[in-house]
């Protein structure tokens, strides 16, 4: 089970701590004073530190604070004959996951445990999802281009401002955006993303705002749209171009008031979502062909990022390269491949059209097709191959 820390002065109150747990299969520590409870935890690793709070050597809220510094992810479970509801919150102010009085229930506490144990396992198990999905969503290259989209992200993504990415396809706008969400206060919350030119313009309100049970045919319960999904978090709003001008309208409404109604419904949802939206079309053009609204769109662009296209970035193409590289072998589990110096020279001579999506093509083509070092020559092959 866990391994667990008691610090407690009371000889009487530490052995019956330790012959409860180690009952419930926990390892268990014993400490008689502060000093020697710190030197324990710094010296092994402990799930869960049960703390009097009241010891002669050092005060338990000393220890507390002692703890949380060297890991603040340990929940510390404080116990206390002396307690009231004044000591109560000023533990749980300083950190500690929960206060029990003394005498102990020994019901309550083991849940207290259980439930401490499984929340470190679960921010545990959060911090390494989010360090695969940021590097997932990694945004690879040090050419002033790309360093200029990062620097921009560090300066946005604190704040809750609304922020419009443009680029041609495939130049990786919504890896910009998963950053922004990732580097946001918002990180822990939903990240919604919506592609608006795959959802028919019959449907675009349905999918944004949800609808209510019978509000059209094919609507056989009431359903939650991406905007109440995303409460709290981010919604991506790709390819926003290509959304209806009945659709901007009430897109509009949610950006200025944080309220949407479901299809079929005339009730106001309050919600509260920090909207990035990305296109590859020229909202000023679309704008003056009656398209786009302009009121939308100075509600949409308060931060403008622009994706460089590839070739405005070749600089960044060996480190591209060798990311692929290893990204592709991992997921063909094929033994990891090389490309020579010409290799590289001769991406670099290619018009990328298709941008980083079509470079990942040809990186994957090449992995498949060549032995284990690509040549200038292989790139040649299979880089451009006849159709």
């Amino acid at each position: 089970m866990s391994k667990i820390l008691v610090i407690d002065d009371q000889k009487g109150i530490r052995n019956t701590l330790k012959d409860v747990l180690e009952y419930e299969s926990h390892e268990v520590s014993l400490a008689e004073n502060g000093p020697q409870g710190l030197q324990l935890f710094e010296a092994e690793k402990h799930e869960v530190v049960l703390c009097d709070i009241k010891m002669p050597d050092m005060d338990g809220m000393e220890v507390l604070g002692r703890i949380l510094a060297i890991n603040p992810d340990v929940p510390v479970i404080m116990i206390s004959g002396h307690g009231n509801i004044d000591t109560a919150v000023e533990a749980i102010k300083k950190g500690a996951y929960d206060f029990i009085e003394k005498p102990l229930d020994l019901n309550r506490l083991l849940v207290c445990i259980r439930n401490a144990v499984e929340k470190k396992e679960l921010v545990t198990e959060t911090r390494v999802l989010k360090k695969q999905v940021s590097k997932t969503y990694e945004m690879v290259g040090q050419s002033d281009a790309i360093n200029k989209v990062k620097a921009m992200i560090d300066k946005v993504a604190p704040t809750d401002a609304r922020v419009l990415i443009t680029g041609s396809n495939g130049t990786g706008k919504e890896l910009i955006a998963r950053a922004l969400h990732e580097k946001s206060p918002r990180a822990a919350m939903p990240f919604i993303e919506v592609n608006c030119a795959a959802i028919p313009s019959e449907l675009i309100e349905s999918e944004l705002f949800g609808h209510e049970k019978g509000a059209f045919t094919s609507a056989i319960k009431q359903r939650k749209g991406k905007f109440e999904q995303a409460d709290g978090g981010t919604i991506f709003l790709d390819e926003i171009g290509d959304m209806s001008l009945s659709a901007q309208a009430k897109v509009l409404r949610a950006l200025q008031e944080n309220i949407i109604s479901r299809v079929g419904s005339d009730k106001d949802i309050r919600v509260d979502v920090r909207v990035l939206a990305a296109t590859n079309k020229n909202l000023q053009d679309e704008i003056k062909k009656g398209t786009f609204r302009e009121d939308l769109y100075h509600r949409l662009s308060v931060i403008l990022i622009h994706a460089p296209a590839l070739n405005d970035r070749l600089d960044d193409i060996p480190l591209l390269a060798e990311y692929f590289l290893k990204k592709i072998c991992d997921e063909l589990k094929c033994p990891p491949k090389q490309l020579d110096q010409q290799a590289i020279i001769e991406l670099q001579s290619i018009n990328w059209t298709g941008n980083i999506r079509e470079f990942r093509n040809v990186m994957e083509r090449l992995i498949i097709l060549c032995t284990d070092t690509i040549t200038a020559e292989d790139v040649k092959t299979y880089a451009r191959p006849n159709i």
